[in-house]
């Protein structure tokens, strides 16, 4: 995904007061909102709770900082949005590496 963004961590809080580190992968501007991609960084990957995390990203003048927000409705999209660039960025580098789309050896 993005490089301008990859490889950021962030901690957020829950409602609950429990702390979770996250690795910023992407970030998509939708609906005049942005939304960002995260991986924890806590979890093994073989952890049944262990995938993308999308959160919705809302600045606060009040508390100077960004909030980052789950945001149901729209993660569907988001996620669908990450997912295409995603592939298509694999895609690309696959050809760059001489494949192509359809050929068989």
């Amino acid at each position: 995904m993005s490089d301008e963004y990859g490889g950021d961590i962030v901690t957020i809080t829950d409602p609950e007061g429990n702390d979770y580190e996250l690795e910023h992968l992407d970030t998509i501007e939708m609906d005049d909102a942005y939304y960002m991609a995260f991986l924890p960084t806590d979890l093994d990957e073989d952890d049944p709770d262990y995938g993308i995390v999308i959160l919705k990203c809302d600045s606060s003048p009040d508390m100077g900082a960004d909030l980052y927000v789950p945001d149901d409705e729209a993660a569907e999209r988001a996620y669908d949005i990450f997912m295409e660039r995603l592939f298509a960025e694999e895609n690309e580098e696959g050809e760059e590496d001489g494949e192509t789309a359809g050929e068989e050896e």
